[in-house]
């Protein structure tokens, strides 16, 4: 029987590399992408490209607008910060992941897949609390507790593949599993064409991460 998995693709490289990874691990990928007012919209559109290149069952687009509480360089009108500072950064955006993962739990549940994917990493990331292994054990916890799926005595599992990875061993593990980062958007404040800034953390750390990898960087910048 096909295992079906919900993937949270965001576009960057991270999400691509875990929808590869739940791919080769023979799972049934429905992907699922959030528009929640972030200012690199065009990261949305590397979702598409990536689904595209990957091969899902289907791709949806939810949207939901997280400008309306603000609090964040992404979804407000503050300045992306080009070096990250001490604590957790502006770039921060308040609850998006327990959002998301709680918009593909709901999916999965309809869809009848005990799996949710995403690619979450708490080595090379910018001190988000909601990247961090606590936060995805208590997400799993919690959903095996807040579903009909969970109470009659499914295991719903919320995988994050690339939790204790550092960039440069996403990279390879990306090319390994055949993912063109060329068609990935990382930056914080791409353009419309999906053209990095090259100055935000986003960057520095995809960009250290290539390099570290022995890689070509396919990013493009403005």
């Amino acid at each position: 029987m096909t295992k079906r998995a919900v993937v949270l693709v965001s576009g960057g490289m991270d999400s691509a590399v875990a929808l590869a990874i739940a791919r080769a691990q023979g799972f049934e990928c429905y992907a699922l992408s959030v528009a929640y007012g972030q200012r690199h919209a065009s990261e949305l559109a590397a979702s598409d490209r990536v689904c595209a290149m990957l091969g899902v069952a289907a791709h949806k687009t939810v949207t939901i607008d997280l400008r309306s509480i603000g609090g964040s360089a992404l979804t407000a009108d503050i300045d992306v910060p080009e070096e990250g500072g001490a604590g957790i950064p502006i770039t921060y955006v308040p609850a998006r992941n327990t959002i998301m993962l709680s918009i593909a739990l709901g999916w999965a549940e309809v869809l009848g897949a005990n799996d949710i994917w995403c690619g979450v990493n708490a080595v090379d990331y910018s001190g988000y609390p909601d990247c961090r292994p606590a936060f995805i054990e208590s997400f799993e916890k919690l959903a095996n507790v807040a579903t009909k799926a969970g109470v009659e005595g499914a295991q719903i599992r919320v995988h994050a593949p690339l939790m204790r990875m550092s960039k440069a061993d996403i990279a390879r593990e990306g090319v390994r599993l055949g993912v063109d980062f060329g068609a990935t958007v990382s930056c914080y404040q791409a353009d419309d064409e999906g053209r990095a800034c090259a100055h935000c953390d986003a960057c520095r750390l995809r960009a250290e991460g290539f390099r570290d990898a022995g890689l070509t960087d396919p990013t493009r910048y403005r």
